[in-house]
């Protein structure tokens, strides 16, 4: 058997090729060279690899556009789902943050088309440039992942993680000036020895919600799970969970610290990390739940994905969330089945939202908006699935209705979609990029790349000093969400020591940039 005839199998079965390729890239990108793996984006430069290959022996390799297209929608769906609770908050948190950040992210496209026009780039090798030096796979997409675009995009690619990754170091040095340090959440029993008795809602309320009051044992020796209406005797001991601060506030309105541990004692109480999995309970608050009037139960904890969270009575569950619930022991089975408590609940994919979802993407990234010239804009499916994924994970259900999909499962689908995605546009790019490199025409791309990821990383870099109070920490992940990238994130988590300030930085603009990047790649094909 000759390697031509092995080439000539993976063209009459691409299907074949498709998931041998998807294998070995994916195990090619968890290789670290100085603590730093390519991750999704090896499939892109393998398959790039196979089908310039194929071409040096003759034999052209052609992977189904359709699943291009389908695995693209999936992840920008799967992505916008995943964003969506937190995306509007940060609109209203940080926007002037957001703001400074697209302003320069249209200054580097701007750049990219004055130098590549000069150069006599096309439009779509613009767009391509762009996408790659600010290593935005969904930006690619939205081109429609012409051969031009693949090519410009693979050619700058590594540039744009080496520049971000850059920014990310000059930005740590001026760590350890930091005053955003996030607040420790604590637990700490609490002796009450006001006589002004209180309410656990007063409480709360004078603490902005900040804290949990998670149960209480009465002066005459009763445990029992606290209520908003219960009052806070005189002699009582209470467990209050928050961050530090707040409990110490809370320690000097109401009494001192107890050295009876509370917790501990499980005779009449006990705790439980049980999963949200059944889907009635989805995109509804701690307190329309109802536990504590239907089993005296209260939940302290949430966790969802790898962030914990304070079980307030206003937010907002999930279906997969893990929630540390404190019940009475009798009735604690009860809450368990109430809630569900099944791994199931973590992977099942909400088929309708599923598909619902995406055929609403799909349709509104098809809408055409008339630009003078007589030419037109449409956002394209990724962009189309990407703001209904937004918009349903942030409503969470409409009814009976869910319209979510749980963490666990929205993240698998996701790579998946992107690995289908990369695969077909390294088909597409493979016979291009070896005339780019034989031209010579891979240096100027090279060149135009390193320009654009300067100007847009160590632009955000600068501009957020001078304009914004964010610490050096919280800024190397805000570099790594306007990047939107896992492997700058990844690089930015080590150089923290995986300080939980880096993903929240990234958290908090990733949703804006891949919107901007998507819409600022098509401008750049009209030109």
């Amino acid at each position: 058997m000759t390697l031509a005839s092995v080439f000539d199998f993976f063209a009459a079965q691409p299907v074949v090729l498709l998931a041998l390729v998807v294998g070995i890239g994916a195990a090619l990108g968890k290789i670290r060279i100085y603590g730093v793996a390519l991750g999704a984006v090896a499939v892109l430069f393998t398959m790039i690899v196979v089908t310039a290959s194929g071409v040096a022996l003759g034999v052209e390799i052609v992977v189904p556009s359709y699943i291009g297209d389908f695995g693209l929608v999936l992840f920008a769906f799967c992505v916008g789902v995943l964003a969506g609770p937190e995306f509007v908050n940060a609109l209203r948190s940080s926007l002037w943050m957001l703001l400074t950040i697209a302003a320069v992210l249209v200054l580097a496209a701007g750049l990219a088309l004055g130098l590549g026009t000069w150069l006599g780039f096309s439009p779509d090798t613009i767009a391509g440039v762009f996408a790659g030096s600010l290593t935005s796979t969904p930006a690619l997409a939205a081109t429609g992942g012409s051969p031009a675009a693949t090519v410009g995009y693979a050619s700058t690619y590594v540039i744009g993680v080496i520049g971000a990754m850059a920014a990310v170091s000059v930005a740590l040095r001026r760590r350890s000036g930091d005053r955003d340090a996030p607040a420790r959440i604590v637990d700490l029993v609490v002796h009450i020895d006001t006589d002004t008795a209180p309410t656990v809602a007063e409480v709360t309320a004078r603490y902005g919600g900040r804290v949990v009051i998670s149960r209480l044992r009465r002066p005459d020796g009763e445990v029992l799970v606290v209520r908003p209406d219960t009052v806070l005797e005189p002699g009582g001991i209470i467990n209050t969970v928050g961050p530090e601060a707040v409990v110490a506030a809370v320690v000097d309105e109401l009494g001192h610290p107890s050295d009876i541990n509370i917790t501990h004692d499980r005779s009449q109480l006990d705790y439980r990390r049980t999963i949200l999995s059944d889907s009635r309970w989805s995109g509804r608050s701690i307190a329309q739940l109802g536990l504590a009037e239907r089993f005296g139960a209260t939940i302290v904890r949430v966790r969802r994905g790898d962030v914990e969270f304070l079980g307030t009575p206003d937010f907002v569950l999930h279906q997969g969330d893990r929630l540390r619930v404190v019940a009475p022991r009798d009735t604690l089975p009860e809450v368990t089945a109430f809630l569900g408590d099944s791994e199931r609940g973590m992977t099942e994919l909400n088929p309708v939202a599923l598909g619902l979802g995406i055929a609403a993407g799909m349709a509104l990234g098809l809408i055409e908006i008339p630009l003078p010239g007589g030419s037109h804009l449409a956002i394209g499916s990724a962009a189309g699935a990407l703001v209904i994924g937004i918009v349903m994970g942030r409503i969470g259900r409409i009814g009976r209705f869910v319209t979510t999909i749980p963490h666990a499962a929205a993240t698998a689908l996701g790579e998946l979609g992107l690995l289908l995605f990369l695969a077909y546009a390294g088909s597409k790019a493979g016979s291009q990029i070896l005339q780019a490199i034989g031209s010579g025409e891979i240096l100027a791309l090279l060149g135009v790349g390193a320009v654009t990821t300067v100007v847009g990383m160590f632009g955000i870099l600068f501009a957020l000093r001078r304009l914004t109070d964010v610490g050096a920490t919280k800024l190397s992940g805000v570099i790594a969400g306007a990047q939107t990238n896992t492997a700058v994130l990844a690089f930015a988590q080590d150089r923290a020591g995986q300080d939980v300030r880096v993903a929240l930085g990234y958290s908090l603009v990733y949703p804006t940039a891949l919107v901007v990047k998507i819409l600022l790649a098509q401008l750049l094909q009209l030109f």
